[in-house]
C-alpha cells in the first residue's frame, strides 16, 4: 500500500481521546479535547465522469482477514490491501490533483490557529422522561400535588384531535449527530499524533471525529 504522498485536505477524520488543560504564553488555562489520529488511506477517487461528483473515499484501520467479506476485499484489494477496514468515509474535493490510490492523508492538513466545526455522535443516555430529555419545568414536588415529572397534555382539542408532529415526548436522548462551530486548533502534534481542540467535542471516548475548516 503506497504513501509516498501524503495528501492535505481541508478535513480529517479523529478519534476523541478526553479531555485536558494546556498553557499559553501568558500562563492562561485552556480546556482542550485531545483528537487521535489515525492514518487514513486513500481508498477510491470519484470523479465527474464515473460517479457524477468529485469526491474520495477514505479508509482507515484494517480488518482481519476473518472479518473481511469478498466484496470488500476486492475492492480495497485495488488500493494493495489484502483485507478490508473498520472505518470508511467519503471527503467531497474541488480538485482531485495528482491522488493516487493508497495516498496517506497527512496531519498537517490542520495547523496550529485553525478554526474549524466538528462532527461527532454525542453519548448516549438511553431512555429519559420529558423532565431531563427537554428540561420541562414538571408540576410542584409537594403538598400533594400529584403531577411532578409528568409531560402534561400533549393533545388538542375535538378538532384536530390529535398529536401534532414534532410534539416532544419521552425517548431516547442523545445518539445523535451534533457539530460544534468555530473551535481553534490549539495544538498539532506531529510527534504523538495528536489536535489539541480548544473546547468541548461532542461523543464518547474512542468517538470518530471529522474536523471541517471553518
Amino acid at each position: 500500500m503506497s504513501s509516498e504522498n501524503n495528501l492535505k485536505l481541508n478535513s480529517i477524520y479523529a478519534f476523541k481521546e478526553g479531555m485536558s488543560t494546556v498553557f499559553d504564553e501568558t500562563g492562561t488555562a485552556i480546556p482542550v479535547t485531545i483528537l487521535r489520529y489515525a492514518p487514513w488511506y486513500v481508498s477510491q477517487v470519484k470523479t465527474v465522469d464515473n460517479d457524477g461528483y468529485q469526491a474520495l473515499q477514505l479508509a482507515c484501520e484494517p480488518r482481519k482477514a476473518k472479518n473481511s467479506n469478498k466484496p470488500d476485499i476486492g475492492h480495497f484489494k485495488k488500493m494493495g490491501h489484502e483485507t478490508s477496514f473498520k472505518f470508511v468515509r467519503e471527503v467531497r474535493v474541488d480538485n482531485l490533483g495528482e491522488v493516487k490510490l493508497g495516498d496517506q492523508l497527512a496531519l498537517d492538513s490542520l495547523i496550529k490557529g485553525d478554526v474549524v466545526k466538528v462532527t461527532a455522535k454525542s453519548k448516549g443516555h438511553g431512555f429519559a422522561g420529558s423532565v431531563k430529555r427537554w428540561s420541562f419545568a414538571g408540576g410542584p414536588a409537594s403538598h400533594g400535588s400529584k403531577f411532578h415529572r409528568q409531560p402534561g397534555s400533549s393533545g388538542n382539542r375535538t378538532w384536530p384531535g390529535r398529536v401534532m408532529p414534532g410534539k416532544k415526548f419521552p425517548g431516547h436522548w442523545g445518539d445523535e449527530t451534533v457539530t460544534v462551530k468555530n473551535l481553534k486548533i490549539v495544538d498539532v502534534n506531529m510527534d504523538e499524533n495528536v489536535v489539541l481542540v480548544r473546547g468541548a467535542v461532542p461523543g464518547a471516548r474512542n468517538t470518530l471525529v471529522k474536523i471541517v475548516k471553518a
